[in-house]
């Protein structure tokens, strides 16, 4: 019996892989794909250590599966950068040094990215609200919070 293949965009490259019913894009991304970048953190959805963009929004890929991303396009850590220049997002966040561990910093980028492309023109409560759900062990937030800011603000340029 041929296995059922999976088709889906990521990081701006069409790709197809063997549909496993109970695998995650998360482990599919980081084993299949070899794409280290998005981490495992809880596994239960609510740190954000996980969080790529589907069709544009940020969602937790350890609860997402291969079977619900059939044609969506997926963006990961790795496909934000143009080439060697950092996307925004990625530019502020090491100008404000709005990491320790880091272990983080890959699903708060990619959960800012979503909220920069939702709402271009954020107020600082607007960051904080928005940013609540991804955790920082290492109490990085007020850093985290004026690099989006400033993000925000040279992306509108």
């Amino acid at each position: 019996k041929q296995m059922e293949k999976i088709k889906f965009t990521l990081n701006g490259k069409a790709v197809e892989m063997p549909l496993d019913q109970n695998q995650s894009l998360l482990w599919a991304l980081r084993t299949h794909f070899n794409l280290t970048g998005t981490k495992y953190g809880c596994g239960m959805g609510y740190c954000g250590a996980c969080t790529v963009l589907m069709d544009d929004e940020p969602v937790r890929s350890c609860g997402i599966y291969m079977e619900d991303v059939a044609g969506r396009k997926i963006t990961t850590i790795e496909g934000i950068a143009v080439g060697e220049k950092l996307h925004p997002v990625q530019q502020a966040f090491v100008d404000h040094d709005a990491l320790q561990c880091g272990y983080c910093t890959p699903g708060m980028i990619m959960n800012a990215v979503g909220l920069l492309l939702k709402n271009p023109d954020p107020t600082r409560e607007e960051i904080i609200n928005g940013m609540e759900d991804n955790y920082c062990r290492c109490g990085a937030h007020t850093r985290i919070v004026d690099a989006i800011e400033e993000a925000a603000a040279k992306m509108k340029r």
